[in-house]
C-alpha cells in the first residue's frame, strides 16, 4: 500500500480523530498551557505573571510593581513568564530500506511511518503547536498549510538505500520524534541524540519494523537483498542464521533503549502488522511525558 498526499492526509486525520488533542509537554517547559503556548518558567516577554522578585540595582523604574511595593519597605518587580508555542520536529526515515513489506496486505515501513508522523502532527496542530520535518528546510509552523507541506514531503521519494537522522532544523528546547527502522549503523543515531542533548531537546525514538524482520521466518535457500539493490546475500541455510539474527536485533534494541535513556528520550518498537492507533496512542502519551 503506497501513499500520496491526497490519500495520506485523510487517513492520518482518521487515525488521530479518536484521540484527545495532544499537548506536547517538554520537561524543560513549565506548567501552564494556554492555546498551545507553554510557559518556560523563565523571565521574559509574555502575558502570564510568574513571580515577584526584589528589585535589583539597574532595574528600570518602569519594571517596578508599585502596588506590591507599597505593602513593603522593598521595591518589587513583577516578572512575566516567557511563553512560546512548543515546537515538535520530526525526522522520518524515507530511504529505500523503509519501502520493505513482507506481505502485500501489510503497509511498507515508510507508509506506516509517514501515517503515524502526520497523524501526530494533526493532533499537535489542533493543540496549537508548531510542527515540522528536519529536512523540509523550513522552521516549524502551525496551521493547515503546514500539514499540507508535511504530507507532500512525507510522500516524496528518497533515493538513498539507508537513512540517517537529520538535525538541520532542531530548535533549542524543542521536542523531536525520530521514526525509522534503525537497522543500520547506530552511530549516526547516537550522534544525533548527542546534538539534541546539547540543544536541550528531548523526544522519542519510534522504531517501525515489519513482522518478518522481528521473526525471521526464512529457511533453506534464500536470497536477501536491499530494497535499493545495492546489497545482496545468498544462503542455502537461512534457518541457521535465525538465532544470530535475532540476537543482533535484540542487541540493537538494547542499544537504542540505552541511548534514549541516557539522553532523556523515550524508545518504542512498532510493527506494521499491529494497530496504527495503538502506536499513535503510545506516541501521544510519550510526548506528554507520561510513562
Amino acid at each position: 500500500m503506497s501513499s500520496t498526499p491526497i490519500t495520506l492526509r485523510p487517513r492520518a486525520e482518521g487515525l488521530a480523530a479518536p484521540l484527545p488533542p495532544l499537548l506536547a509537554e517538554a520537561s524543560q517547559l513549565a506548567r501552564g498551557v494556554a492555546l498551545g503556548e507553554h510557559g518556560r518558567r523563565r523571565p521574559g516577554v509574555g502575558d502570564a505573571f510568574w513571580q515577584y522578585r526584589a528589585a535589583q540595582p539597574g532595574d528600570p523604574a518602569r519594571l517596578i510593581d508599585w502596588r506590591r511595593s507599597a505593602r513593603s519597605d522593598t521595591h518589587f518587580v513583577a516578572e512575566k513568564e516567557w511563553q512560546a508555542a512548543q515546537s515538535v520536529v520530526f525526522w522520518v526515515n524515507r530511504a529505500q530500506s523503509m519501502q520493505f513489506s513482507s506481505d502485500r496486505n501489510l503497509p511498507t515501513k515508510a507508509d506506516r511511518a509517514a501515517l503515524l508522523s502526520l497523524a501526530a502532527c494533526v493532533l499537535l496542530v489542533s493543540a496549537g503547536e508548531r510542527v515540522g520535518l528536519t529536512d523540509m528546510g523550513l522552521r516549524p509552523m502551525r496551521g493547515e498549510m503546514q500539514l499540507g507541506r508535511i504530507a507532500d514531503h512525507l510522500t516524496a521519494a528518497r533515493g538513498e538505500d539507508y537513512g540517517v537522522p537529520d538535525t538541520n532544523i532542531l530548535p533549542r528546547y524543542s521536542r523531536a520524534v525520530f521514526v525509522s527502522d534503525f537497522l543500520t549503523d547506530p552511530a549516526p543515531v547516537e550522534a544525533a541524540l548527542a546534538t539534541a542533548a546539547d540543544r536541550g531537546v528531548k523526544g522519542v525514538l519510534l522504531q517501525v519494523l515489519d513482522p518478518a524482520e522481528e521473526a525471521f521466518p526464512y529457511d533453506g535457500r534464500t536470497v536477501f537483498h536491499s530494497v535499493g539493490g545495492t546489497v545482496e546475500y545468498e544462503t542455502r541455510k537461512a534457518g541457521e542464521l535465525r538465532e544470530r539474527y535475532l540476537a543482533r536485533l535484540a542487541r540493537r534494541k538494547e542499544q537504542l533503549a540505552a541511548m534514549a535513556e541516557l539522553t532523556g528520550w523515550r524508545y518504542h518498537t512498532h510493527h506494521t502488522g499491529d494497530s496504527a492507533a495503538s502506536a499513535l496512542l503510545w506516541l501521544h502519551t510519550a510526548l506528554e511525558g507520561r510513562r
